[in-house]
């Protein structure tokens, strides 16, 4: 081997030896000391989900009011929600990690108080896919990380095969709140959507899930409407909204409870989330 050959080799295999020994770390850059965590707390459903389909649910001793999938995790203690965690409740059981949303104020009160805390950010596939890493590796379990990812490609690619052709290139609307919030092209949804095939009726520019004023609508009129079935079904009734071009031509996907909290939770069921959508846009009558 010529000696610059040899020596570009050798640069490689030290770098790469050098990003393996790198601890994984949060969306803060905080970095995980320690060997894998077995007792672990969760504030958020998604990082719930990601544990348990990471092989590590057993090692969960609490979990926020929201997380409720798998069904295993509906028998441990509920700790609150993203703005009311009870800090007392947490330190009393003794966890030596606990999982939250980068928003979650709890996070400095407990680190405050000697516990380790990662927190992780979840509006896109990149960032959905940083914190599975990390927590593959946090939980000692790196391999399964690419597993998972590998199963929601494949997912995601048999969902866009059932995609009928009249509606690829079609503008989606996908409501995240009646109030109304949307899915922009730049959070996961709205990634799964574009990945389906999909044109989002949202600009860029507004950003991961902007609230939208209804008149926005009116003046788009997306080809699809896309939302919970009890949205759904009175969405008619909001100022000027009978005159959507999805709503008049029944081009519109209401999805039960459980099935949309499928769709707007980040984690290890996007692949389901997006076969999901799938269906539904394949029983759409042809208008």
């Amino acid at each position: 081997m010529k000696p610059v050959r040899r020596l570009l080799l050798l640069l490689a295999l030290c770098a790469g030896a050098a990003t393996a020994a790198e601890p994984p770390r949060d969306d803060r850059g905080v970095a995980w000391q320690g060997g894998p965590p077995q007792r672990i707390v969760s504030l958020l459903p998604s990082l719930t989900e990601t544990v348990c389909a990471l092989g590590a649910c057993a090692r969960l001793v609490g979990v926020d009011r929201y997380s409720d999938w798998p069904a295993q995790v509906n028998a441990l203690p509920r700790l609150g929600g993203l703005d009311d965690a009870s800090v007392e409740r947490i330190v009393a059981l003794r966890p030596e990690l606990v999982l939250a949303a980068r928003s979650a104020r709890v996070a400095e009160r407990l680190e405050a108080l000697g516990l380790k805390v990662m927190v992780f950010d979840s509006d896109s596939h990149a960032q959905v896919r940083h914190s599975t890493d990390a927590l593959a590796r946090v939980l000692g379990q790196p391999q399964r990380a690419a597993q998972l990812w590998a199963s929601i490609h494949r997912d995601e690619a048999a969902a866009a095969a059932r995609i009928p052709p009249r509606l690829r290139g079609r503008s989606v609307y996908f409501e995240v709140d009646s109030t109304p919030y949307a899915a922009g092209p730049g959070s996961f949804i709205g990634e799964t959507l574009q990945r389906l095939g999909l044109r989002n009726v949202v600009p860029a520019e507004y950003g991961a899930f902007p609230r939208l004023n209804l008149e926005f609508l009116v003046r788009k009129s997306p080809d699809l409407v896309m939302a919970e079935d009890r949205a759904l079904a009175t969405m008619a009734e909001r100022p000027g909204w009978h005159t959507l071009r999805a709503l008049k031509d029944g081009q519109a996907c209401g999805f039960e409870r459980e099935r949309y909290l499928l769709l707007i939770r980040p984690g290890p069921r996007m692949g389901e989330a997006a076969l999901a959508i799938a269906d539904c846009l394949a029983g759409l009558p042809e208008k």
